[in-house]
């Protein structure tokens, strides 16, 4: 791929809907260089704006300025500094919140039309860190090609690529995760797709979007959010895409019927930090993964799988155990560090995650294993629930028949929320801290 463009977008293309007002490409391109001459010397920059458009304009600016963009989903003062040190010469941009390390303000608006600017494939445009759910969080350079790539391989498969059809693409996530950064600033970069600037966290947020949105409704969110919205009663979707957890068939069957009245396909993304995305799947029709066009599998060992993806420089390592089917498709096992072994059995705490997850009653719930569960034959997984009306007792009848005798959660902890992460994950470090707390809380049982 020769230098591909920065948009690949008509002028009068609608890029972005702010409220009432429709931002075309070319008003875009005008607001990004105006940015761009504002921004200060720096080798890069972490993009805090909350406001979707603007975080996209500062993309831009920072991409028109050579500078690279990291993308870190933790905001906090202490993830500001860390990242500062690491990367010497990193300001923020912020559309108005404080910051702990010197920053920009987002905001600098252009007049007329602006001009587009190509990128060589190879350039580093950005900068993604894993969530730390298994660890610290682990960097990845992200080269402009490869976000090209993708971005245009899932307007592909969503049905993104038309453009007679503009989508209006409304996400829950946020942009500097790399899940929303794909959805929500590459996609409408690279195909004919609006994105509406936000905020859309709580359900009467994304109803109003929704109700302003014309033509088709695209939401991007997660299995935590999705199933607010449901209770929510949010309607009027086109479709649904979601990624960062398993999504259980009985929530997506649930979301189809609800948030667009039964006819509305809701999709599974697959990828990481490492790789983008790279495979999707509509949760009712089974567990099945179709890569995108252009990504292959292929085996390197034993038990592990790599993906090649097009603009990335070598095939990554999947983190997961995976069984590949004859026809390319393939299916999830559970994560190679997620397997735990009882008696001669295996199981994946996502798995159990997932089974927990669909017990009627049970709002959010996690297993965890002990520290010491390969080398101690007494030691038992545990589970931390929140489910107001439910006891342990009936969280665990429920699991029984579900889950091997062996993996039956002692105990079950009652909590009032798990620390999940602005896209729901729980990083080592708040699982670490849930282990060590909540045994000894009141409200736990076996």
């Amino acid at each position: 791929m020769d230098s591909p463009f920065f948009l690949n977008r008509a002028p009068g293309a609608v890029l972005a809907r702010r409220g009432a007002e429709a931002v075309t490409a070319a008003r875009f391109l005008a607001d990004v260089a105006a940015l761009a001459a504002r921004l200060p010397d720096g080798v890069c920059v972490l993009n805090l704006c909350a406001d979707r458009y603007l975080a996209l304009v500062g993309f831009g600016a920072a991409l028109a300025r050579g500078q690279v963009t990291l993308l870190s989903a933790d905001r906090s003062p202490h993830r500001q500094r860390a990242l500062a040190a690491l990367y010497p010469g990193t300001y923020a941009l912020t559309d108005g919140a404080e910051t702990a390390i010197p920053a920009a303000v987002a905001g600098a608006w252009g007049e007329g039309e602006g001009t587009n600017f190509a990128i060589p494939a190879e350039a580093k445009a950005a900068i993604g860190f894993t969530s730390g759910s298994t660890g610290e969080p682990a960097a990845h350079a992200k080269p402009w090609g490869a976000l090209v790539a993708g971005a245009r391989a899932a307007a592909r498969r969503f049905g993104l690529d038309d453009p007679a059809d503009t989508a209006t693409v409304i996400g829950t996530v946020p942009a500097a995760h790399m899940y929303g950064f794909e959805t929500t600033m590459m996609l409408p970069l690279q195909a004919p797709v609006a994105i509406h600037s936000g905020p859309h966290f709580y359900p009467v947020e994304v109803a109003e979007a929704v109700a302003a949105a014309p033509g088709r409704r695209v939401l991007v969110t997660t299995p935590l959010q999705l199933r607010a919205l449901v209770a929510g009663g949010v309607s009027g979707v086109s479709a649904v895409i979601s990624a960062t957890a398993p999504l259980a068939p009985s929530l997506a069957a649930a979301a189809e019927a609800s948030l667009g009245g039964g006819v509305i396909p809701v999709l599974e993304i697959y990828g990481a930090t490492e790789m983008g995305s790279i495979a999707s799947r509509r949760t009712v029709e089974g567990e099945a993964w179709t890569l995108y066009n252009g990504v292959s599998l292929r085996a390197e060992g034993e038990e592990v799988v790599s993906a090649l993806v097009p603009g990335l420089p070598a095939p990554v390592p999947l983190s997961d155990l995976v069984e590949l089917a004859p026809d390319g498709r393939f299916r999830l096992l559970g994560r190679r560090g997620d397997i735990v072994k009882r008696g001669g059995r295996r199981a994946s705490l996502a798995g159990l995650n997932r089974v927990l997850s669909e017990i009627e009653g049970v709002e959010d719930g996690v297993f965890l294993a002990p520290e010491d569960l390969d080398a101690n034959p007494t030691a038992r997984l545990a589970a931390y629930v929140v489910a107001p009306t439910l006891t342990p007792a009936r969280i665990l009848l429920a699991l029984r028949g579900r889950v091997e005798d062996v993996f039956l959660p002692r105990p079950v902890v009652m909590v009032e929320r798990l620390p999940r992460d602005a896209v729901g994950k729980i990083t080592r470090r708040s699982l670490d801290s849930l282990r060590e707390r909540l045994p000894q809380a009141s409200g736990s049982g076996t």
